[in-house]
């Protein structure tokens, strides 16, 4: 799995590197040499993750494998929509999260087994939840974008970046992203009302609630753009908390059992 992880560690900073380059180029060569370097990064990420989570005993679902099995999402979706979504900004921070998530979960031990096999709703409800906070963190990347967009529009410092994209732009997907994710999250807090008996048990209760209050703000959200026009500055604040909570809701207990109590 070391050899693996560092394969994939190697293959991630040449991505970065031709992501980079590709941004500072005033023409939108080295496209194939990205996709190609990511392309085998990915593959072995998943190779890599999938050894450490896929044991014996069962299914080890620590809380860095579960945050490196979602950094990799991401960097596989960032990668497939960066064209239409014009977000060639965003992948080298995006590739920079995978890396270094991949090293933590590779370098610091974990064990949270369970045993989905025998629990398919659960399976159901978790890989519905992790993608939803996988399309949810990529609108927070997006909103940020955007702020940083607004505030150079505002203070006319306008980036003379070439792959910088049109604020409207970044603006539309913002709203695409969120819509996507709130429609996820729905179906994943349905799910675990459905299927889970202990939802709203002593010690998992916190989850279940941060995740509704996190719903709540995303669709607030949506119903203030689409009733009132809400733009700007009020949609990435409520975009940054929406995220906050959500990663609270999925982390914030497993980060004081597993690093802070371990």
């Amino acid at each position: 799995m070391i050899v693996i992880s560092v394969l994939a560690l190697a293959f991630y900073l040449l991505a970065i590197i031709a992501s980079l380059h590709l941004l500072l180029s005033a023409k939108p060569v080295g496209q194939r040499s990205l996709f190609a370097c990511i392309g085998l990064a990915l593959i072995a990420h998943a190779s890599a993750l999938g050894s450490e989570v896929l044991q014996s005993s069962g299914q080890n679902l620590s809380m860095l494998n579960v945050a490196s099995l979602v950094s990799l999402i991401i960097s596989c979706f960032m990668t497939c929509v960066t064209r239409r979504f014009n977000g060639w900004i965003l992948l080298p921070v995006v590739y920079s999260f995978s890396a270094l998530l991949l090293a933590a979960s590779a370098l610091i031990p974990g064990r949270y087994i369970t045993h989905l096999e025998a629990h398919p709703q659960l399976l159901l409800h978790i890989g519905l939840a992790l993608m939803a906070y996988s399309v949810l963190m990529i609108a927070c990347l997006f909103a940020l974008q955007l702020a940083c967009l607004d505030k150079q529009l505002k203070s006319r410092k306008i980036s003379n970046l070439p792959a910088m994209p049109p604020l409207m732009t970044v603006e539309k997907r913002l709203f695409q992203l969120i819509s996507a994710g709130v429609l996820l999250l729905t179906l994943s807090i349905a799910s675990g009302l459905f299927f889970l008996e202990d939802m709203f048990a002593q010690g998992k209760s916190h989850k279940a609630v941060l995740s509704i209050l996190a719903w709540c703000v995303y669709v607030l959200l949506l119903w203030g753009h689409h009733t009132y026009g809400w733009r700007g500055r009020k949609v990435i604040t409520l975009s940054l908390i929406g995220s906050v909570i959500l990663t609270l809701a999925y982390f914030g207990s497993r980060f004081v059992k597993e690093v802070l109590l371990s």
